[in-house]
């Protein structure tokens, strides 16, 4: 499992640090944490990631124009939202798995499970 990398863009260090746990908790080792979409960028240009957990609405704006970038070069991701309803998320991106905030182990382990099969 050591193998698997995930990127977190999470502009809430608390909850990028539950998050971390609660993916290590599932067995994921390699995990990066970034706070801001530019930092993201960075980051997929400098390694390579199995996945990522993207949260929607970053204090900067909303991560759905990177997330469409992982898209566009075939990046597993998920949305990570204190909202539950996907719907006012843009068309193209309605269909993304949602971890809705606040989550536990479980929720963690279900949005894996469809995000990521490998994984979980």
């Amino acid at each position: 499992m050591s193998a698997i990398r995930v990127l977190v863009l999470e502009d809430s260090l608390i909850i990028a640090m539950e998050a971390e746990d609660m993916l290590r908790l599932t067995g994921v080792e390699g995990i990066d944490i970034v706070g801001s979409v530019e930092q993201a960028r960075a980051a997929i240009a400098a390694e390579t990631y199995d996945f990522a957990l993207l949260d929607v609405n970053l204090g900067e704006g909303m991560s759905f124009g990177f997330a469409r970038h992982l898209l566009d070069i075939g990046i597993p991701f998920g949305f990570v939202s204190g909202y539950s309803d996907t719907g006012d998320f843009p068309p193209d991106l309605q269909h993304i798995p949602l971890l809705v905030k606040p989550f536990d182990e479980t929720a963690m382990r279900d949005f894996l499970q469809r995000l990521f099969p490998a994984v979980a």
